[in-house]
């Protein structure tokens, strides 16, 4: 039997957008001729899928219908939730739809994770298909790269199956723990789910069995039209907002896990975003994009909606100008050099991956005091992202306005 895709759509990305309601969510942000959400189509074209199933809100509907159709997507399922109850609900709610065979499988997939292997992620997922019973979970670790504290791990060891049993969660620690739990093997969570629909139901039976009956009552009272699923309201909004982990992952031992070591983000930072686009430069880069200046050179690689990509090149003993932006913040990584930064009226030394924020209308400069040059990733956000909106204080090539 094929899997079924479920695609959780419903983040509203403020992580990116801490300032702003309006901006567009994560998953449907234009990188350069592609979102995440797309790349998630993308991955589960194939013989291994079924039709997929989108779980969102009604303020994201149009942008998933424009992205199916541009996919080409058939018989497609939508479950549209009236209220914000988190993973948990969502899960069942879209298990629960009766098009799904009870013995089928079904891969719980978030709408913003950016994967490059899909090959070797597919031939994982087919490989453990076969060891799916009625009652076990298999979840999807990362290696990780570095001990990171914006992600959830797990402690996994060998079952008598010579399956990965996960024997302990732990929800983002510090980064000194994270460390220890690297060391002991540890993987991050990705919060990606491998399951029967047999097993989610009885899982939620078992530990959530108010969620269960809400749950239920919003599919069979839900109103059905051009493949879109209108959950119940009055009966979804009585379930509590709680997560898939909370709710059954930390109450079930009967967890497995699938570790992946390959490249996966969630571009849940802009700094994961400018190291992807430091990564993928050349992809890019294009010469009439690239500005020469006094004290190095400025490329601008991507100019999204509201926001700009670029990269700068301070050379030896370069130093911009002490300015500030009346539209514009900023963020950057470092990733040559150790510059010098000004930030109002403190200097902070700053070390290649490490970043700072340049929150609008602070007065700031790079400087690069060594004899090696600086590349510095910068994402600019804003109403006015031109080289106008540039007030200069000081600035050694007599360039101050």
């Amino acid at each position: 039997m094929k899997i079924r895709p479920v695609i959780l759509c419903g983040g509203a990305g403020t992580r990116l957008w801490p300032n702003s309601k309006k901006n567009q969510a994560k998953q449907f942000i234009d990188f350069g001729g592609w979102t995440l959400l797309g790349k998630t189509l993308e991955r589960i074209t194939g013989p291994l899928y079924d039709a997929p199933i989108i779980s969102t809100n009604l303020k994201y509907y149009n942008e998933i219908i424009k992205l199916l159709r541009k996919y080409r997507v058939k018989n497609f399922k939508i479950l549209l939730e009236p209220a914000k109850r988190n993973t948990g609900p969502a899960i069942l709610s879209s298990a629960l739809i009766k098009d799904i065979p009870s013995n089928q499988p079904l891969l719980f997939l978030s709408a913003d994770h950016l994967i490059e292997n899909s090959k070797k992620f597919n031939k994982e997922i087919k490989k453990n298909k076969k060891n799916l019973t009625n009652n076990n979970i298999f979840i999807f670790g990362i290696k990780p790269t570095s001990p990171s504290d914006q992600f959830g791990y797990f402690i996994s060891k060998k079952s008598k199956k010579s399956l990965n049993q996960v024997s302990k969660f732990l929800e983002k620690p510090n980064k000194q723990k994270a460390k220890k739990i690297i060391s002991k093997g540890g993987y991050w969570n990705s919060g990606m789910f491998l399951i029967k629909k047999e097993s989610v139901l009885n899982n939620f039976k078992k530990y959530q069995i108010n969620i269960y009956n809400n749950s239920l009552k919003a599919i069979q009272k839900s109103k059905y039209k051009n493949n879109t699923y209108y959950l119940n309201k009055s009966a979804f909004a009585k379930n509590i907002s709680i997560s898939f982990d909370c709710a059954i992952l930390e109450r079930t031992d009967d967890i497995f896990a699938v570790k992946l070591d390959m490249f996966w983000s969630d571009l849940g930072s802009w700094k994961e975003i400018l190291l992807m686009y430091s990564k993928n430069k050349k992809k890019y880069l294009k010469k009439k994009n690239i500005f020469q200046r006094p004290w190095g050179r400025y490329t601008n690689l991507f100019s999204g909606k509201k926001f700009l990509i670029k990269e700068l090149y301070v050379k030896p003993k370069g130093i911009l100008s002490l300015q500030k932006h009346y539209h514009r913040s900023e963020h950057w990584v470092v990733i040559q050099g150790t510059p010098k930064i000004t930030l109002n009226k403190k200097f902070f030394k700053i070390k290649p991956y490490e970043t700072i924020f340049i929150p609008q209308g602070a007065i700031h400069r790079i400087q690069n005091n060594n004899e090696q040059p600086v590349k510095i990733m910068e994402v600019q956000i804003g109403s006015i992202l031109r080289e106008s909106d540039i007030v200069r204080y000081e600035d050694i090539y007599g360039r101050v306005n």
